[in-house]
């Protein structure tokens, strides 16, 4: 009995350490999480990796696409209250992008930061 107790224990302190994430880890998602509700001003950069010229700069409030094809790029901007801007780009061998974080942002490095939007869960329905 007192194996079992010892090795139920031990498979807890195991489960719980496994779970652990750096301190930077933890901030980089919570940044990462600002930065797709639209709190984080960004820069992305467009260039051209032979002749070493800019191609596109956008700027502002934009989250980059988490579900892009290889070789594409999707960026997302908030423009107003509730008006945003897609653009849709495409990378070659030659052409890439860097994205630069204007303005430092408080991150919290204890906790996970989870957004909850019950307008996404029961969302409105346009009738055509």
């Amino acid at each position: 009995m007192k194996a079992l107790k010892i090795t139920l224990a031990l498979m807890a302190v195991g489960y719980l350490v496994s779970g652990c994430n750096s301190a930077a880890d933890v901030a980089s998602h919570n940044l990462s999480k600002a930065a797709d509700s639209f709190e984080v001003t960004r820069r992305v950069v467009f260039y051209n990796g032979i002749t070493g010229e800019y191609m596109l700069t956008v700027e502002g409030l934009c989250s980059l696409g988490n579900w892009d094809k290889v070789k594409e790029l999707s960026i997302t901007c908030k423009v107003g209250p509730d008006a945003y801007k897609k653009h849709f780009l495409g990378l070659s061998d030659n052409v890439t992008y860097f994205v630069e974080q204007m303005e430092p942002s408080k991150a919290s490095v204890y906790h996970y930061r989870v957004i909850f939007k019950p307008s996404t869960i029961l969302p409105n329905i346009d009738m055509q």
